[in-house]
């Protein structure tokens, strides 16, 4: 009971000491006030910007972290759209040879013709020598034309059951029976690899009266042996009279193929029946 008495007095001396302070004039706590503020502000100030630190560091990792996962979904959707890209030209590349071949289809068609794709070609810079995923069981045969590019691009030389080789027009064992359309003057148009590394194919077999001229179309001659009439081989050029005997002339021939970048062909189906006495 005593030691009760004893706290409750001495709370109730610590009650009125306080009260008694509250009641003193604002001005006599200045010097605590002060005091108390030349610690703690300092302090705070330090808490505060120690805090702010952090807070910026911390969210500046959690923009950084944001910033890499949207560069990654950034460079992932790049990836998609650069493949998709790739993916719509190479299509639209095929739609355009695909619609030329239509076209060279719709220019021919007097002769049935089958589409095939080239699978292997020899080594070299040009197709001189390239085989098509069509054979026998597709009804190719020897000696059947091959046409792309707007043009003549060579024959048929081997069969298989799936595949067939073609012998293009520029190589150097070819040689086709060919005429101006303008006139049907004959001549003759022979490959020349080295030749073709200027675009141009030889032109020959021409008398010097004959009315072929620059930029003649030349065209598959009637009297060919291996090659249907009427299709166009290219253009002739720089044709000149020969001066060792005055009494012919010789030429170039650009021809509409392009035998760098053969893709896809037609291969016509009919064949040249030229009768056992002649074989070019």
């Amino acid at each position: 009971m005593k030691n009760t008495r004893y706290f409750l007095l001495g709370l109730s001396a610590f009650c009125i000491c306080m009260i008694g302070i509250t009641t003193l004039n604002g001005s006599l706590l200045n010097p605590l006030r002060n005091a108390v503020g030349y610690v703690l502000v300092p302090i705070q100030s330090g808490i505060n910007a120690v805090g702010g630190s952090i807070y910026n560091e911390a969210s500046n990792l959690s923009r950084l972290r944001d910033a890499l996962e949207e560069n990654e979904k950034l460079k992932s959707q790049v990836d998609e759209l650069t493949e998709e890209n790739t993916r719509l030209r190479a299509e639209q590349m095929e739609l355009e040879r695909l619609r030329n071949l239509y076209e060279l289809d719709t220019q021919y068609m007097q002769y049935n013709k089958v589409g095939a794709r080239i699978i292997a070609k020899d080594s070299g810079n040009w197709f001189s020598v390239f085989r098509i995923d069509k054979g026998s069981d597709d009804g190719i045969k020897e000696d059947m034309n091959v046409i792309a590019g707007g043009g003549l691009v060579g024959i048929v030389t081997d069969v298989g059951a799936n595949y067939a080789t073609v012998r293009a027009i520029i190589d150097d064992s070819s040689q086709v029976s060919a005429m101006a359309q303008q006139s049907g003057d004959t001549c003759m148009v022979t490959g020349d690899l080295k030749l073709y590394n200027e675009g141009r194919l030889n032109l020959g077999y021409m008398e010097k009266d004959d009315d072929i001229k620059d930029g003649d179309m030349i065209v598959t001659s009637n009297i060919s042996g291996k090659f249907l009439p009427g299709i166009l081989i290219g253009y002739a050029t720089d044709i000149t009279v020969d001066y060792n005997d005055n009494l012919t002339k010789s030429g170039y021939v650009i021809p509409v193929a392009r035998f760098d970048r053969l893709q896809e062909v037609l291969v016509i189906t009919d064949l040249k029946d030229a009768g056992p006495e002649f074989d070019e």
